[in-house]
């Protein structure tokens, strides 16, 4: 089905953060590299793609498991701490506009058309991220990482989501860019767009290579 009729649809719409509407995936990227090379471990895109809407402690266990580590979790807190500190000093560097593609008009759109706007990540930083890029206003509720203690691809941070903004989960639609999200929205009885460029996710209701071809007829 179209992207944008499944979007008109809804009464609510639930954006993930990282690969939807910001690119802050390459930073996440480099703190974990830089972390899995204390441990002599060659952290590739290919593991870095395994990581996508896992939280941060699930993260670093699976790299830890990677580089066949066994540390204790004093030290594991302390090596989290350390990758969010080196996150931070790239977030840091953003500035109003630095979204994807399509983004702002998109806002914009549910704004005028009077949708629900809601964010469901995993990221425990994406406030600063929404207010770094200037976009912070445009939604209702923000459920991220600090307000869920399961992780994608369980539904708890969509269900809250929907919750927030007063919408039962049937009425609303996800935009999503990794598997774990796709099953956490289904899991949630949510419908789904993918954003999916390179063409491997699946069981989504719609696929688009970036925000901005949702909208394209219209803008």
């Amino acid at each position: 089905m179209d992207a944008k009729k499944i979007i008109d649809e809804a009464t609510a719409v639930i954006f993930d953060l990282d690969g939807v509407l910001v690119d802050t995936a390459v930073f996440h990227y480099q703190a974990w590299k830089r972390l899995a090379h204390q441990f002599d471990f060659d952290f590739t895109e290919v593991e870095n793609e395994q990581l996508k809407g896992v939280s941060r402690t699930d993260s670093l266990n699976l790299i830890l498991k990677w580089a066949n580590k066994d540390i204790p979790a004093q030290e594991k807190e302390q090596l989290a701490s350390s990758k969010n500190t080196w996150y931070l000093e790239l977030v840091e560097e953003m500035k109003e506009g630095d979204v994807l593609p399509g983004t702002i008009e998109l806002l914009n759109y549910l704004k005028e058309t009077g949708k629900k706007i809601a964010l469901g990540s995993a990221s425990k930083n994406a406030v600063r991220i929404l207010e770094k890029t200037g976009i912070r206003d445009y939604f209702d509720a923000i459920v991220d990482g600090n307000a869920v203690s399961r992780s994608k691809p369980d539904p708890e941070v969509f269900l809250k989501a929907a919750a927030f903004v007063g919408v039962e989960p049937v009425a609303c639609v996800v935009l999503e860019d990794a598997q774990a999200g796709i099953e956490a929205a289904k899991a949630a009885n949510m419908r789904v767009v993918a954003v999916d460029k390179s063409r491997t996710l699946t069981d989504y209701d719609s696929r688009v290579e970036d925000l901005g071809e949702i909208l394209i007829s219209e803008y």
